[in-house]
């Protein structure tokens, strides 16, 4: 078997049990066909760059598959009959990240350090128009 990442958008209308009942459905619909999932990562609602069928948000899953193509194929198939899901991407990987992803990743660090208040600063100086 191989091993897929699998990533979909849902609906920004959705609420997020809705999309832990889509996951476990895609999940039954992979493991009917001999297929197991491993990590599952709910990204959240996240604003999107352009508009996707009218929606400027969508939120974000991601899949660890280790199936064959076969059920990968039956588990796409039922996601572009189903309206609450706007676009997926499967990716076909070498092996799955141990882990958080890199989207859980980038949520978690805080590459800005402490901000301070103006107290920090020196004081201004007055300027002199002439």
């Amino acid at each position: 078997m191989a091993l897929y990442e699998h990533i979909f958008m849902a609906r920004q209308d959705v609420s997020s049990q809705q999309v832990d009942a889509l996951v476990e459905h895609f999940k039954t619909v992979l493991e009917a066909n001999q297929g197991s999932v491993g990590k599952i990562e709910n990204w959240g609602l996240k604003t999107l760059p352009y508009r996707v069928n009218k929606n400027r948000k969508a939120h974000y899953a991601l899949i660890n598959i280790d199936a064959p193509s076969a059920a990968v194929q039956e588990m796409e198939r039922q996601m572009r009959l189903h309206e609450d899901v706007l676009r997926y991407m499967t990716v076909k990987v070498e092996e799955h990240e141990d882990g958080p992803s890199a989207m859980l990743r980038r949520n978690e660090r805080d590459d800005r350090g402490p901000r301070g208040d103006r107290g920090d600063r020196p004081p201004r100086r007055p300027r002199h128009d002439a």
